[in-house]
């Protein structure tokens, strides 16, 4: 399957990504850990079939030193035993954060619960926009069918300003 559209070959596109690449910035620069960050969207863009975005976070993550065993269990994190009980409570969160429509109560309270136990408010900001922001772009992504297998950690590193 060829993409449908090329997003990185149109004007408003970039001057969009651009944008959307510095309100990540945010979140990268904010105090929750980049390997939750990369877990989280990992995760998301696993329930989202976001090639792109899956290709993207998993050779982030190995390139900022996440190991294969942990990257290979994140679609069954819970029945794994590599993560952390606050990798757990932010995983929760990306799953239910992102399958809105398959639950009639959104995030639960125990997740919420959980993830206020482990995180403080500034690590909640981020968590909770990386968990819009991913599924954005996953959104984005699967819509012009972006293929993964291309991505090179690093490579939008000119987006930012």
């Amino acid at each position: 399957m060829d993409a449908r559209f090329n997003m990185f070959d149109n004007e408003i596109a970039v001057k969009f990504f651009k944008r959307f690449a510095n309100a990540g910035l945010v979140i990268l620069q904010s105090p929750l850990p980049k390997s939750t960050q990369e877990l989280v969207s990992l995760r998301a863009s696993q329930i989202n079939g976001c090639g792109w975005c899956i290709d993207m976070h998993t050779k982030d993550a190995a390139a900022a030193g996440e190991t294969a065993v942990r990257l290979n269990l994140v679609a069954a994190w819970r029945e794994a035993t590599v993560f952390t009980e606050a990798e757990r409570a932010a995983l929760a969160l990306a799953e239910e954060g992102t399958r809105l429509a398959d639950a009639h109560h959104g995030v639960s309270d125990e997740t919420w619960a959980q993830v206020r136990k482990h995180y403080d408010d500034d690590q909640i900001a981020a968590l909770v926009s990386l968990v819009a922001l991913i599924n954005a772009a996953n959104r984005l992504a699967v819509i012009v069918h972006q293929q993964g297998g291309s991505y090179e950690p690093g490579m939008f590193a000119s987006m930012l300003s």
